[in-house]
């Protein structure tokens, strides 16, 4: 080694063994004068205090812990105002109080603080409901303006601090905060550039409590932050900045930047939070319940980008001001009606939304921008969409969509079954949210539905190429440009629903659409699944959402009221034109009124009901037919279920009012033998024609007569219906051959029993007489046949003398 090398590291071994002399020295100096050192120490403490009391235990001198300088451990430090007595809140109580004083300024007499910290310590700043607060110990003091004071060397000014196990404690009761951090760690250091000063903080805390307002709950709760603070402060304008830095909340790295107020609204503060990256349920438990408690009822599945700026006063009462804006990219949204897949969207958060209306829940609300997304496998958009007043929320926005119907199947599967077609929506709403869920929606636009394939399922009713044009206008709904087909039958429907919405949500059943109906061709056996009762599916029930089983609900127990005009209605083998009906479809079955047919030459008015009850369906009918074909009109209803009197044998025109009823099945055929009531008929210009019972008996009672077209001018009878048996009222036939009485009970199995009263007298022999009396009591003198028409073999009709004649 050179000898000048030598000689350097010796010069600098004796500089430091000097030093480290010197410092013993010190050390040793302070410990001799311990006492005048503590009153010194305390002294310097003191300088910034307004009255209260500052007590140390005992100090304890160490050079090489705050090495160059000095070490002084202050043992059981307590700090208190002087109205601790009333408040009993210690502002400061530390087991050890470390402070590192300037050695060199130590032996001129001034004593400089380069280091303090603080070890199991608590700060408890408090404020009362009057405002009085125990940091006014702490209330800077003017600066004396005397030459003596400016030319003094000691200073206060802290170049480091570190805590270990601190807690410290903000309580604020007039102003409702409560702020509590337990500081495992922290360590800062601090540069000066005359009254302004640049600080950087490593720290380790949980936040036990930060409640802006101790009546809505703690933000952050008992989360552990960790990470690094750089701070600065401008003594100009009082303010402390803190830059944009990462610090750990929880498990999750956010850029926290802010700044604080210190001259200028003392305690005023703005906090700048930014996560690329975070769940919403971790978002959401960061913030206050009362907020937590709304957001929870929605979740994200994976991680987004958000910012939040609160903005408030330590010192000052009421909530800060919180906005949080947020970008999804897709994601899966979870709420209470549903999950939407594939979800973007932009959404921001205040609860300031009308300025000078209070930073309160009533005044918050949650902007949705550019909302995409497939809600139940349909895709959807909302530009704009809010919901206000997180107290009783309300939603608003606009929604559009476009999609095939057929997407729609996976909701309806026990109800409906689509192919082809799309539905285009554009619609705007506003609605309450209870329990999470749209109550008392108003909706205003148009739902188009084009060129669909609907299969009813409960009905087993299929149409093709279906069109309908729903129009929401608050409360009410019109359904305009309906076009149905389902086979041969073509139907073109307008209706409306008065307060569809509110019913819709909140009782279904008492939903009531006004049709207007108009058909080219309506073939009714291709809608008799109305008459059905629900079909039972073995279909597994799915989870559906609260929309599909409220219109699942809808479409079983609503009803229509139909005013339906056809100009050609079909039923079996009945044709009827021009046709009009106000028909009332609900759950329980079908009301008929005023319905008015064209059928054989003449017209049917009828009004009545039908029941479901199951498989069968009972009906109760009003008819009353004029001037029909009855020939054709025993044909279209299959001859009411008579074997031995057809349609074949009639001829002329019927005049009937009936009122009857009896069962139908779901097929739409009347069941035998079911009907009950009465028929009153006139039957004018009519004709009996080959009528096998009447032939037979003219065989041997009237063989020169021809019984195989018998025709009379006018007819009336009254019949009564009773199952299987028709009861024949007293009923008087004049006709072209012959002239009858007839009574009895007609049976379709066994039971038959009509007695008849035949004159041998030809009726021709009295056409010339004019005098109706008179040919009345000529119409049974003479010979008269008294037969009895029973039941015979094969279910034929036999006849025979009635012996029971007197």
């Amino acid at each position: 080694m050179p000898r000048w090398l030598k000689t350097l590291f010796k010069i600098f071994a004796i500089l430091v063994g000097l030093l480290l002399i010197a410092l013993v020295a010190a050390t040793s100096y302070i410990n001799f004068h311990k006492q005048y050192f503590l009153n010194a120490i305390i002294k310097e403490l003191n300088k910034n205090l307004h009255g209260g009391t500052l007590t140390i235990a005992s100090m304890n001198p160490s050079f090489l812990s705050g090495f160059p300088g000095i070490s002084v451990t202050l043992k059981d430090v307590v700090l208190r105002d002087s109205l601790w007595k009333v408040h009993h809140h210690t502002l400061l109580e530390a087991k050890n109080f470390n402070i590192s004083v300037n050695a060199f300024a130590l032996m001129h007499g001034a004593i400089k603080i380069n280091k303090m910290g603080l070890d199991q310590a608590t700060i408890y700043l408090y404020t009362d409901s009057t405002g009085y607060s125990n940091t006014f110990v702490l209330r800077k003091q003017e600066k004396p303006k005397s030459s003596a004071a400016k030319n003094d060397n000691s200073t206060a000014e802290v170049r480091q601090f570190y805590l270990n196990q601190v807690n410290f404690i903000l309580d604020n009761q007039k102003g409702h905060k409560l702020f509590h951090f337990a500081v495992d760690n922290l360590k800062g250091k601090i540069d000066y550039k005359n009254d302004d000063w640049n600080a950087n903080l490593n720290l380790k805390v949980l936040a036990k409590s930060m409640a802006f307002n101790t009546l809505r709950g703690s933000f952050i709760k008992d989360k552990l932050l960790q990470g690094t603070i750089v701070a600065a402060f401008n003594a100009t304008n009082g303010i402390i900045t803190v830059a944009p830095n990462t610090l750990n909340i929880g498990d999750d790295p956010f850029i926290i930047s802010g700044k604080f107020s210190t001259i200028k609204n003392p305690g005023d503060f703005t906090i700048d939070i930014t996560e690329h990256e975070i769940l919403w349920k971790r978002a959401s438990a960061l913030l206050a319940p009362n907020i937590t408690s709304h957001l929870n009822m929605f979740d994200l599945k994976h991680p987004f980008d958000v910012n939040a700026v609160i903005a408030g006063s330590f010192n000052k009462g009421g909530d800060p001001a919180i906005d949080v804006k947020c970008t999804v990219k897709n994601n899966t949204l979870s709420t209470p009606e549903g999950t939407v897949d594939s979800c973007s969207f932009q959404a921001a958060f205040t609860n300031n939304y009308i300025k000078g209306k209070g930073l309160t829940d009533e005044n918050s609300a949650i902007k949705i921008y550019q909302l995409t997304g497939n809600y139940e496998q349909v895709p959807f958009r909302v530009d704009t969409g809010i919901i206000s007043n997180l107290n009783k929320p309300i939603a608003a926005g606009k929604l559009k969509s476009k999609f095939a119907v057929a997407r729609l199947n996976h909701l309806f599967s026990e109800t409906l079954n689509l192919t082809k077609g799309t539905a285009d929506l554009d619609l705007s709403y506003t609605a309450n949210i209870v329990d999470f869920k749209l109550v008392k929606p108003i909706v205003h636009g148009l739902v188009n539905i084009k060129n669909a394939d609907v299969n009813y399922l409960p009905r087993k009713l299929n149409f093709k190429n279906t069109s309908i044009s729903l129009n929401f206008t608050g409360d009410d709904l019109y359904l305009k440009n309906i076009h149905l087909q389902s086979g041969r039958s073509i139907v073109y429907m307008e209706g409306s629903v008065k307060n569809f919405l509110n019913l819709y949500y909140t009782a279904p059943e008492k939903i009531l659409v006004n049709w207007q109906i108009r058909s080219p061709q309506l073939y009714l056996g291709e809608f008799l699944g109305f008459l059905s009762g629900k079909r039972s599916t073995t279909v597994k029930k799915r989870n559906s959402t609260n929309f599909a089983d409220q219109l699942n609900t809808v479409l079983e127990k609503g009803s229509a009221d139909m005013h339906l005009h056809v100009d050609k209605a079909y039923y079996f083998k009945f044709m009827a034109t021009d046709v009009n009906a106000d028909l009332l479809l609900s759950e329980t079955g079908i009301e008929m009124k005023n319905v008015q047919v064209k059928n054989s030459g003449g017209s049917v008015n009828l009004n009545g009901r039908i029941t479901q009850n199951g498989v069968l369906n009972h009906f109760a009918i009003n008819t009353s037919v004029n001037n029909v074909n009855i020939s054709n009109f025993f044909y279209s209803f299959d001859n009411f279920g008579l074997k031995d009197f057809t349609y074949k044998n009639l001829r002329g025109f019927l005049f009937l009012k009936s009122n009857i009823s009896g069962n139908l099945t779901d097929q739409g055929k009347i069941v035998p033998r079911s009907i009950n009531g009465t028929v009153n008929l006139n039957l004018k210009k009519g004709a009996l024609l080959d009528f096998e019972p009447i032939t037979n008996v003219g065989k041997f009672a009237f063989p020169l007569r021809n019984l195989n077209n018998i025709t009379f001018n006018n007819l009336d009878g009254k019949f009564d219906l009773h199952g299987d048996k028709i009861t024949i009222n007293p009923m008087m036939i004049n006709s072209s051959v012959l002239n009858m009485n007839v009574a009895g009970i007609y049976s379709l199995s066994k039971g038959t029993n009509i007695a008849l009263d035949i004159p041998l007298r030809n009726p021709k022999k009295d056409e010339g007489i004019t005098n109706q009396q008179e040919k009345q009591e000529r119409r049974m003198k003479g010979i008269v046949l008294h037969i009895l028409a029973s039941d015979g073999e094969n279910g034929k009709i036999k006849f025979g003398w009635n012996k029971n004649h007197h």
